[in-house]
């Protein structure tokens, strides 16, 4: 894969996520990364003091470094900084941590030389995963500790993860692959570990992972529209077309597309006297939809993060020769947080309505179904407290969802006062995301058991293929049995995206990531 330093599109981030790519940066950055490594290493030969080039860091910016030390301080900046605790991020997130870091060096503001972006190519292409706790940043002053810890095992003096989930010593794994370790001069561990490419990665991984989950909300809640006997009514597209809101608009017509052709729709138009569907059905491109423009929003706002340059102080040479060094702020990463917590509240809420369809299905007097989808009702309880789990899980989203990016505790004795918290914003989007496609799981387990009361009457053929995937996996429930390895089996093929498939496979739909 080619990468242009600036210019990484969302599908090649996809694709390095998903991992089996080589990168090659593109040559038409060399010639920068040159001028702004002259540019720094002239600056480390000279008197005047440079913050990060021959000064200490944060709180101690005005302590000057002699000469001979300025190897020894980029070490000791790496090693002291190595203290994240807490369970490794995983191979996902590396992956795209080792690529945004030599995209972001490679375009030429950072005054690394260019054996720097190289090591970080050739670790990323050896399929090799340095071993970096998930805690420990603050999100500003940049991922200081996870970036650290990757910086560390390029060097040699870290660690890096094996398939098997052991940690092995960097320079015995370097050696293997034939990397030689990183030797650090002037400037080039701070350029390493500032900046926002932990949060960012993280947050492209809960992008990336929640895109399967949405899909398959998309398909379980229009197959619950089915079990309920609703009415499409609330999907006709003059509807939305009035508020103009893109998501909804979108989203309406996912619907409309699911349940084309559904035997049960149309059997709604038939003697039913309910005037209204309860919202959870009949508002969901309200719902569903703006939780979809605020993930088309972050898409955006991580693109763009992927492809700054977010390290300080910022090398800017000039043509020709000279040039200059500016200490800024970029390695905050409040765009990151924010758009987290954007993320965290649309994921939530895609959980609490699905939540609420559940519960509108075991409710007898609203969906017209046996009470809690059993048929002997008392001696069995069907649904009942499968919905409980449901709403236990879309109760923790909500206390999960709270905003990350309004916390803010100082650090370097008041040097560094005010911080994004970004990278905890970006990591507990993954455990929300796991909570609803638990929560759908249920529902979709509820919905099929639905549709199979109101047989012989058939749903559209992409749900009743949505039905018989399933059923190859999770057999009707008739009576009380056993029901949590189902709920876990039918989370699983969530996770796996075999509803996306089904929701792909519709014709002329909008891309649900609009390009960006």
């Amino acid at each position: 894969m080619r990468i242009v330093p600036g210019q990484i599109s969302l599908e090649q981030l996809l694709a390095i996520h998903q991992g089996g790519q080589r990168l090659s940066i593109d040559v038409s950055a060399w010639p920068a990364v040159q001028a702004s490594a002259a540019l720094v290493q002239a600056a480390a030969a000279g008197d005047a003091p440079v913050y990060g080039v021959n000064t200490g860091f944060g709180k101690l910016a005005s302590t000057r470094i002699s000469a001979e030390d300025l190897a020894t301080l980029q070490r000791n900046l790496i090693r002291s900084h190595s203290v994240g605790v807490g369970e490794p991020l995983p191979a996902p997130v590396l992956r795209l941590m080792l690529a945004l870091k030599a995209a972001s060096l490679a375009r030429g503001c950072s005054g690394v030389r260019r054996e720097v972006i190289d090591t970080l190519v050739a670790v990323h292409d050896a399929g090799l995963v340095p071993h970096v706790p998930s805690q420990g940043s603050v999100g500003a002053s940049g991922d200081l500790a996870p970036l650290s810890h990757m910086t560390l095992a390029l060097m040699g003096e870290g660690g890096f993860m094996d398939p098997e989930g052991r940690r092995r010593p960097a320079a015995e794994v370097l050696r293997e692959h034939g990397i030689a370790p990183l030797v650090l001069q002037a400037k080039e561990g701070l350029a390493l570990i500032n900046g926002t490419q932990t949060s960012t990665a993280i947050a492209l991984h809960a992008l990336f992972s929640f895109e399967p989950v949405l899909e398959s909300a998309l398909v379980i809640g229009a197959l619950t529209v089915d079990a309920a006997r609703g009415s499409d009514g609330p999907f006709d597209p003059r509807i939305h077309a009035l508020r103009g809101q893109p998501g909804q608009i979108d989203v309406a017509q996912y619907y409309r597309a699911l349940l084309e052709g559904s035997a049960i729709r149309r059997s709604h138009l038939e003697g039913d006297d309910r005037v209204q569907d309860p919202y959870c059905l009949r508002c969901q491109p309200q719902v569903v939809g703006a939780c979809l423009d605020q993930l088309r929003h972050a898409a955006l706002v991580l693109l763009r993060e992927a492809n700054a340059v977010t390290d300080n102080p910022l090398v800017f040479a000039g043509e020709g020769g000279g040039g200059t060094m500016i200490s800024g702020g970029n390695f905050h990463a409040e765009p990151v947080a924010l758009a987290c917590d954007a993320m965290a509240c649309a994921i939530a809420e895609v959980g609490a309505i699905a939540e609420r369809r559940i519960a509108m299905l075991i409710d007898s007097s609203v969906s017209r179904l046996p009470p809690f989808l059993t048929a002997n009702a008392g001696l069995n309880s069907g649904f009942m407290i499968a919905h409980v789990t449901a709403a236990s899980l879309a109760s923790e989203n909500k206390s999960m969802a709270h905003p990350a990016s309004v916390d803010s505790l100082p650090t370097s004795a008041n040097q560094e006062d005010h911080v994004s918290m970004a990278t905890f914003a970006a990591r507990r989007l993954l455990p929300m995301i796991g909570n609803v496609a638990h929560i759908l799981a249920i529902e979709w387990l509820a919905s099929a058991q639905g549709i199979e009361f109101l047989r012989p009457l058939a749903s559209s053929p992409v749900l009743e293929a949505a039905h018989a995937r399933l059923r190859e996996d999770c057999p009707a429930m008739p009576e009380d049995r056993y029901l949590a390895p189902d709920i876990e089996r039918a989370a699983a093929l969530v996770h796996r995206g075999e509803l996306s498939r089904l929701f792909r496979s519709l014709p002329a739909l909008p891309a649900l990531w609009v390009p960006v």
